[in-house]
């Protein structure tokens, strides 16, 4: 294409979903010309046609974009243009095709699309964009969520006609609390909603801007809170450029725009293109709501504002130790460190104080490993320090972090590493535990251990011998673009990021799986997906990982 590089000409794979439990959806940006494509998951063997990617896939590998199936629809949130003017919640695979009121800045005015989630009867989306009620202070940032009916069929032929009726967003707040709250207003990775302490909860991760003071954080937000958050009052710019406000309840029309059909105020309503038109044209004009949907306590669970470096990805796990009533955080930074982080109290699901865990789950929370993933020599760039990936196996107890020239994984612990009884209790690793003599993993539903979490009884331990610094050990190979290559990680446990004691932990092995380049004739016969951006699948059941680099899409 005039005026792009051949590097930017390649096709990224952007969309990469189960369609069933044999096919694969996938999309690509194909130089410019997004296509999508069905492949058989056993073989990687085209099936069907080729479909076109607008409004499901964007144009640039740099645009964001998210995608879900949900009763078999598609669900995606990108770009429609080359030039990234027309943001777009859209539906797809299914009639009627849904989208987002088009070059509307009160939907949606240059938004970063960060998760879609199905929950309920509704699907969620989950993104950072310019906030239109900021616009006397310049470009303002915000997070938000926004929402959709699944059900959703759109509106009358007079009103939102093939748009959603149903599309309503609140800002997130993430903050910590003072006379004068301060703001981690941009999102940047959100979790799956997963249940913890008898909750359904999603993490998030916040930052501050690029150009203001680094700073990370880390809220929880009750999916509760969250839906009880989308029955609030509305806002609206009522003339010009004057400030924006609250809608007065008596406004509302009835049912409550936003309701999906067959549900709740529209429980009488048999599809949404039967809403009356003043619900239409009022959700047309008023798709933001006035309130904002409150972290868990009202403060982020984990914050980090001393560092140059930002978060970007999460994993957790909010099964940790051996009785599975733990939460453990895997945190990456845009300098590839990976944090390791344990949220304290532990609340037993089944034993949950709704109005304890509402107010406050997790506080305070602790920093039980720094990790220096990247290795520039074995990545072979010595510049490309950005976490692209991070993807936790539980059952395979291991993290994957993925880098745009290779892939690696770590154990979620490394209890072995720990030779002393107080070293063991003190790095409160809720995966590690001290029996007899040494320092394990310990299995699910493990008995005859000890384990100190909270430090109560550290004072009295005997303290541990010096430990001199000893030579890694020998690393086990990994594959890294095809030939056997040995590589090591660079830890700093809980004792050395907090400074409990002096002790030196030797280094621990790492797997590094790097990709031989989208050139390399090695795959110029593979049956597989086409394009020039590497892949990386792994198997978690095999515990490998394999890499197909493939060329771009042939035209049809």
């Amino acid at each position: 294409m005039k005026g792009k590089s051949e590097s930017e000409c390649r096709n990224f794979i952007k969309v990469l979903l189960p369609r069933s439990d044999s096919l694969l959806f996938i999309c690509g940006t194909n130089a410019y010309n997004p296509t999508c494509r069905l492949y058989l998951e056993d073989s990687l063997e085209q099936t069907g046609k080729n479909v076109s990617g607008m409004a499901k896939c964007p144009y640039d590998s740099r645009q964001s974009n998210v995608a879900l199936f949900a009763d078999d629809k598609l669900y995606t949130a990108t770009v429609t243009d080359f030039l990234a003017l027309d943001a777009v919640v859209y539906r797809s695979l299914s009639e009627p095709a849904l989208r987002s009121l088009k070059h509307d800045s009160r939907w949606l005015k240059e938004p970063h699309f960060v998760r879609a989630l199905e929950y309920g009867e509704h699907v969620y989306f989950f993104l950072r964009e310019i906030a239109v009620e900021f616009t006397a202070l310049g470009k303002v940032v915000v997070s938000r969520v926004a929402r959709v009916c699944k059900n959703d069929a759109g509106g009358s032929q007079r009103v939102l006609e093939r748009h959603w009726t149903s599309f309503v967003k609140a800002r997130l707040n993430c903050s910590v609390p003072g006379e004068s709250h301060f703001y981690f207003n941009e999102l940047q990775a959100v979790t799956d909603v997963m249940s913890i302490a008898g909750r359904d909860i999603v993490l998030g991760i916040f930052t501050t801007p690029a150009n203001s003071i680094p700073g990370s954080a880390v809220c929880a937000f009750d999916m509760a809170t969250v839906q009880a958050a989308f029955l609030g009052r509305f806002k609206e710019q009522r003339v010009g450029d004057a400030g924006w406000a609250m809608v007065p309840e008596e406004r509302l029309p009835d049912p409550r725009p936003g309701s999906c059909a067959r549900s709740g105020p529209a429980m009488s309503y048999s599809s949404s293109q039967l809403f009356p038109d003043d619900n239409l044209l009022f959700l047309k004009s008023h798709p933001l709501l006035d309130g904002s949907v409150p972290s868990l306590g009202e403060q982020p669970c984990f914050t980090r504002t001393i560092v140059r470096s930002r978060l970007s990805h999460l994993a957790v796990d909010p099964a940790a130790g051996p009785y599975g009533n733990h939460t453990v955080m895997f945190l990456a930074s845009d300098t590839g460190l990976v944090l390791k982080v344990l949220l304290w109290p532990p609340v037993s699901a089944g034993m949950a104080d709704p109005m304890a865990v509402a107010s406050s789950p997790f506080l305070p929370s602790l920093l039980l490993e720094q990790i220096d993933v990247y290795d520039a020599h074995r990545c072979g760039e010595p510049d490309e320090h950005q976490v692209l990936g991070l993807e936790l196996d539980t059952e395979g107890h291991t993290l994957y972090v993925a880098f745009r020239t290779c892939v690696l994984h770590l154990p979620l612990s490394r209890c072995h590493l720990y030779t002393c009884r107080r070293a063991c209790l003190s790095a409160r690793d809720p995966y590690c535990g001290w029996r007899g003599r040494v320092c394990i993993r310990l299995p699910h539903r493990a008995q005859g251990y000890e384990q100190e979490l909270e430090s109560k009884e550290l004072s009295r331990m005997t303290r541990c011998p010096e430990v001199v610094s000893k030579p890694a050990p020998p690393v086990l190979p990994a594959l890294v673009a095809g030939s056997l290559r040995p590589t090591s990680l660079s830890i700093r446990p809980r004792q050395a990021v907090l400074g409990l004691n002096r002790s030196r932990i030797p280094l621990e092995p790492l797997h590094v799986l790097r990709h031989p380049g989208p050139y390399s004739s090695s795959h110029a016969h593979s049956h597989a997906i086409h394009f020039m951006h590497p892949v990386y699948r792994w198997s978690i059941a095999l515990k490998s990982i394999s890499l197909k680099s493939i060329d771009r899409i042939p035209s049809s």
